[in-house]
């Protein structure tokens, strides 16, 4: 395992709340496209609620139409896979039935120390840097990948003595 894994956020605005016939198809596949994610090699976590997905979890902002979808990978190989070879795809090719079409970045990746999640927040603030500043070693898109940082060295204890 890496010392870093890739952090994915990608946000929508509903076409309707929940509940409407005009979005009831993507909540009605959420379940089990988020258990597929779980289950494919390289997933390490998802945001969540008590409900199993983040649909619910509102931003500073408060529109309740404003959904975030937030993951962290082993790999970028890991999150193409399962983005764009499994069942997931067709979703995605569908998501314009479902969000409104928005006119700045909606997706960002990111590189998150091993064993630590994000934040919405921290996703959020990425994701505005990439909006702002396009992409970089900090926020950065599947078009233009940036690798992982350097491990830091480990200091040895002869490194650490001090010399007199």
């Amino acid at each position: 395992m890496g010392t870093h894994h890739l952090a994915e956020l990608n946000v929508g605005r509903l076409r309707a709340p929940k509940g409407s016939p005009v979005v009831a198809e993507f909540f009605d596949n959420l379940d089990p496209i988020n258990a597929l994610a779980d289950a494919s090699p390289g997933f390490v976590w998802r945001l969540q609620s008590d409900e199993g997905n983040a649909t619910d979890i509102q931003l500073d902002d408060g529109d309740p139409l404003f959904i975030v979808n937030l993951s962290v990978w082993e790999s970028v190989e890991a999150l193409k896979a399962y983005v764009y070879r499994t069942e997931h795809r067709e979703f995605l090719r569908r998501r314009r039935e479902w969000f409104e079409v928005m006119d700045e970045l909606i997706m960002v990746l990111w590189w998150v120390p091993a064993g630590t999640t994000p934040t919405a927040e921290e996703a959020m603030e990425r994701l505005r840097l990439l909006q702002a500043n396009g992409p970089g070693p900090e926020a950065f898109t599947f078009r233009e990948l940036h690798e992982p940082p350097a491990p830091t060295p480990v200091a040895s204890a002869a490194d650490q003595r001090s010399v007199v």
